[in-house]
């Protein structure tokens, strides 16, 4: 099974693109970050002709998650628990069930859009580092059925210097700030795999140039996109990847997708 996960930035202004890249690429999951449309407004309908059911977490103008999967997808869970004031879409849960020898076997996915937190220190960095500590809570519920599920998204998170082409440039930053890569080890070693991390090593890997200052040409670019893995699902892992070329497409996002292939 080949799942995606790729930070669009913005559904309106990418919907060509996107349906380019699916039926080229054809995932059987694409996890989407930064729709910025409710869910009333999203296309839905043209995924469904490629043959995806379509779930979304939407929110005007701002973040926005969703789901493309070509398996039904059961049991949908919109937004991160642990805080019922929390207004910002930015989490969306489901299972989808696959066949492995014969043998059902299903699988629960998390996408997120994990907040950006800048300017930091401040209330949006408190933010992301409250939401990154019911993230942890959630995974804890998670790892504790024992059973096969990932954590796929834009997690605003530079884990480390070899994730970025300029470190010394992200030191003041919320994404690259000691908290913010503590708050995501603490995360990892909870007992997930980093997939990316698992298969490929070494610096000069990005998911993300920034429009300015010719980033994508000069491949200034940083790795925040992410997949993390329970146990079970780790067991499954053949492969991951950053489809890097896309981001040289016409009116590109300035995230990239990431791909896993599991034996599911």
């Amino acid at each position: 099974m080949k799942i995606a996960s790729f930070n669009i930035n913005g559904i309106k202004a990418r919907q060509p693109a996107l349906l380019d890249w699916l039926r080229e690429a054809q995932p059987d999951l694409a996890i989407l970050q930064e729709i910025k449309s409710v869910d009333e407004a999203f296309p839905r309908e043209v995924f469904e002709d490629l043959g995806y059911y379509v779930e979304t977490h939407g929110q005007k103008g701002f973040n926005g998650v969703a789901l493309l999967s070509k398996s039904p997808l059961e049991d949908v869970m919109r937004g991160l628990p642990g805080d019922d004031s929390d207004e910002q879409a930015r989490w969306i849960e489901a299972t989808l069930v696959g066949e492995t020898n014969g043998q059902s076997q299903s699988l629960r996915v998390c996408g997120l859009y994990l907040p950006n937190g800048n300017p930091a220190p401040g209330p949006k960095y408190d933010y992301k580092l409250a939401w990154m500590e019911r993230m942890k809570h959630r995974a804890a519920e998670l790892l504790a059925a024992e059973e096969p599920f990932l954590m796929a998204g834009d997690y605003n998170v530079i884990p480390q210097d070899e994730d970025a082409a300029r470190p010394d440039a992200w030191r003041k930053d919320a994404l690259a700030l000691p908290t913010s890569r503590e708050a995501f080890r603490a995360l990892v070693n909870m007992g997930f795999t980093e997939a990316f991390r698992a298969t490929t090593q070494g610096p000069g890997h990005y998911s993300f140039w920034d429009y300015q200052a010719g980033a994508w040409n000069r491949d200034d670019g940083i790795r925040i996109d992410h997949f993390l893995l329970s146990p079970q699902a780790a067991d499954m892992l053949s492969s991951c990847w950053i489809d890097k070329d896309v981001r040289g497409r016409d009116k590109p996002s300035d995230h990239v997708p990431v791909l896993i292939e599991l034996d599911l």
